[in-house]
């Protein structure tokens, strides 16, 4: 399950919960935890599949494994218990689609096309998606961002909303960069099994170019969801986390063929995605 990593999860839904409350709905406790629920047992289910399939591929014996990467290293150590990991992604993945319905019935089916969407990157990220370099890139960020963040707005109000729109930029533009850079250290062993990352593609230099390019933007979505008037000025509390992204941006381009050197940058990076959607969140329920 890679259970630090679910840190992420709290982090995103925030955003979704901030951006309902700053419309002024009424938050039904119930509906938020289930919310919370959904998001984690999705974020179980890619986790634990990924685990298995790189198991059977072979991936995991070639892996040099950071603590940002190269999977848990619970099945090289166990590899009897593939088969566990399997039941526990698709379990995971049958709870996030039962909730999905829930919600649907309660909300509407307008929660259908993003849950699919969902369902769909689950199933299909290992396997398809890491083998295409551009969807490969942004569809961490569409999970935890777009369909995260405004599929728990919905799920809370029934509706959709431009500010759940531009607030989901921000996970958007950071999970992706937090996919990208745990890729680094991983370009041999994923191109010995067929992926084709972008650092594999383009190498971790140009690749290190996109991920800044993707960290400013991240920052920019909350300057103008506040310059338009869809997010309060206190969401710029978000912009804090800047003091901890200029180093890791320069880490990203000076170390990108120095696995070593890089990994601090990848833990700061992970305080980074947990940090700033936190910080927007807090703006949102601030509301000023």
């Amino acid at each position: 399950m890679r259970l630090p990593f679910l840190l992420l999860n709290p982090a995103c839904v925030a955003l979704g919960v901030g951006t309902a409350v700053y419309a002024g709905f009424k938050l039904n406790i119930m509906d938020v935890c289930l919310a919370l629920i959904g998001a984690t047992t999705a974020h179980i289910s890619v986790n634990s599949l990924n685990e298995y399939v790189d198991c059977k591929s072979g991936l995991d014996a070639r892996t040099t494994r950071t603590p940002f990467s190269g999977g848990s290293g619970t099945l090289p150590e166990n590899p009897e218990m593939a088969h566990v990991a399997l039941i526990t992604g698709l379990i995971a993945l049958a709870i996030t689609g039962l909730i999905g319905i829930h919600f649907a019935l309660l909300r509407g089916v307008a929660i259908i096309p993003l849950g699919l969407l969902g369902l769909l990157i689950i199933v299909i990220y290992t396997p398809l998606i890491t083998r295409m370099p551009g969807l490969c890139l942004i569809a961490p960020g569409l999970g935890f961002g777009t369909l995260m963040v405004m599929g728990t707005h919905f799920v809370l109000t029934g509706q959709y909303s431009w500010a759940a729109f531009i607030a989901s930029f921000v996970p958007f533009f950071l999970v992706s960069d937090l996919l990208l850079l745990n890729q680094f250290p991983d370009v041999e062993a994923d191109k010995s099994v067929g992926r084709r990352t972008l650092p594999i593609i383009i190498g971790r230099k140009r690749s290190a170019a996109i991920y800044n390019a993707f960290l400013f933007l991240s920052y920019f979505a909350i300057v103008i969801g506040v310059v338009i008037g869809l997010l309060p000025k206190m969401s710029l509390l978000g912009l804090l986390t800047i003091v901890l992204a200029i180093p890791v941006s320069r880490s990203a381009v000076q170390n990108a063929d120095n696995i070593e050197k890089l990994t601090p940058a990848m833990g700061m990076n992970v305080v980074i995605n947990l940090a700033t959607p936190a910080l927007v969140a807090v703006g949102l329920f601030i509301g000023k």
